[in-house]
């Protein structure tokens, strides 16, 4: 495991970023898995967002918070997401009060081992702060005949946050959903597709800019999906309440 995470932070010390996958995901932390067929189960279960500013129903999601440290990840009383239009032109200076992660999979062995994961790795490069503040979101972006799906319908775009873990649970029949990777002047670093389940790409968010290119549906008779976990996490509450 410290090989593992010894060389995930390497990367994202030089590069801003680092990727993962599922393969040496499994055998590095195998606890991630250890109840992955009821945590992916359960994105069939995820409510509409309906804040969408672009009036589009493709997304949908769940929502839970939590104070992570070196003693463990302890879930907060439900709250809403917020983010400034700074970060978040078409959703943002909004309260948005989503669908709280199911109790279940909010304590659920693999969700806990992402938080974990997510602790060992970034804590160690801002050795400085004791509790992050957490914040994971189930999403399901859906694509049929005569819609696709928007991956960050807000585009290229920051969280506002320190770091953000972004973790592929499941594709079903679709095109595209790229990753792309980009500086703040906007030239493009990086472009890859989280493909298999249990990819992930961990990021500083304070150098990268990134965005998901749309999906669309391969077999337009079938469902189409991308079920993704992503952990943010940051040194204090974006928006104390």
């Amino acid at each position: 495991m410290s090989a593992f995470l010894d060389g995930l932070r390497a990367a994202l010390v030089e590069t801003g970023f680092a990727r993962s996958s599922a393969e040496v995901i499994r055998a590095a932390a195998p606890e991630l898995f250890a109840s992955w067929s009821e945590f992916a189960d359960s994105y069939a279960d995820l409510a509409l967002d309906r804040y969408m500013a672009d009036q589009g129903r493709y997304r949908r999601r769940r929502y839970a918070v939590y104070q992570l440290n070196a003693a463990g990840a302890v879930q907060m009383p439900h709250q809403p997401h917020f983010q400034t239009t700074d970060y978040n032109w078409l959703n943002g200076n909004v309260e948005r009060w989503f669908e709280p992660i199911e109790p279940h999979i909010a304590q659920s062995q693999t969700l806990q081992a992402a938080l974990e994961l997510c602790y060992q790795l970034f804590a160690p490069i801002c050795p400085e702060i004791n509790i992050w503040h957490t914040e994971v979101h189930q999403f399901r972006i859906e694509a049929s005949p005569d819609m696709q799906g928007l991956p960050t319908p807000e585009g290229i775009h920051r969280d506002g946050v320190d770091f953000v873990l972004v973790l592929l649970v499941k594709r079903e029949n679709i095109i595209a959903g790229t990753t792309t990777l980009h500086a703040p002047g906007g030239l493009k670093l990086a472009e890859f597709t989280l493909s298999e389940p249990g990819d992930a790409v961990w990021l500083d968010d304070h150098r990268l800019f990134h965005g998901v290119t749309p999906v669309q549906a391969a077999d337009p008779t079938k469902p189409a999906y991308r079920d993704v976990l992503v952990v943010t996490i940051k040194s204090m509450p974006a928006n104390p309440l």
